[in-house]
């Protein structure tokens, strides 16, 4: 069964060049550990909620934009190797392809795929 892994991240709107070079740097890792896809999204239509919202969650501040990103793995396992090992891969090296937003306030997990239409 396939396995996700999602996260929403605040972004400094300024630094839309500079996240898109570092997702795509990230992508070819991930996929180098088998990930199936890798998928970045800039918020373009990102509400304030009252409750609950993307904004809310990662404390969005004047001047950044949501990110909501995902990679689809063929399952948990590979997922589990896949990271572990783009995680050490030099090309994630802070000096090498720094991340550029606040990874504090990134929301992320790994979840089951129920429905895939």
């Amino acid at each position: 069964m396939s396995y996700v892994d999602g996260c929403v991240m605040a972004v400094p709107t300024a630094n839309q060049e500079a996240f898109k070079r570092h997702a795509e740097i990230a992508a070819v890792v991930f996929r180098h550990y088998g990930a199936l896809s890798v998928v970045d999204c800039w918020g373009d239509d990102v509400p304030e909620g009252k409750l609950t919202s993307f904004p809310m969650a990662v404390k969005l501040e004047p001047g950044e934009t949501v990110v909501f990103c995902w990679i689809i793995w063929p399952s948990r396992e590979i997922r589990d190797v896949g990271m572990q090992k783009a995680m050490e891969d030099p090309r994630f090296k802070p000096e090498v392809n720094p991340m550029p937003f606040d990874g504090r306030r990134m929301i992320y997990g790994g979840f089951k795929m129920l429905v895939n239409a």
